[in-house]
């Protein structure tokens, strides 16, 4: 009958300590550290895919470039679509940038 008692005490204390550890979980989800926007210039009257890449806490990259939101700061040079299409309307600099997760990424073009 001990040897009972002591099987038991064993079980019960060690499905304590695993319900216990199951309740204190403190895996956190990853937040964006850094947004990369990378494309090429077009020339004036075509088009060009940009992407964005956001780089995450955990120290891994993510391609966020349908996710992100777009602009451009000079649409008399380049407009941006909201997928990350850079159009080049006329000859002059912009910056494009990308915004995810309130984190902002840009890259200053030149339209020749």
């Amino acid at each position: 009958m001990k040897i009972r008692s002591v099987i038991a005490a064993i079980i019960i204390v060690g499905l304590a300590g695993l319900a216990a550890a199951c309740g204190n979980s403190s895996t956190a989800a990853s937040s964006v550290t850094s947004v990369a926007v990378t494309g090429a210039t077009p020339p004036v009257g075509s088009t060009s895919q940009f992407t964005a890449t956001a780089t995450l806490s955990s120290g891994t990259t993510q391609d966020v470039t349908s996710q992100a939101s777009w602009s451009s700061s000079n649409t008399a040079a380049a407009t941006v679509s909201g997928t990350g299409v850079v159009t080049a309307i006329g000859s002059g600099s912009a910056v494009i940038t990308a915004t995810y997760s309130s984190v902002v990424g840009s890259d200053a073009i030149t339209v020749p």
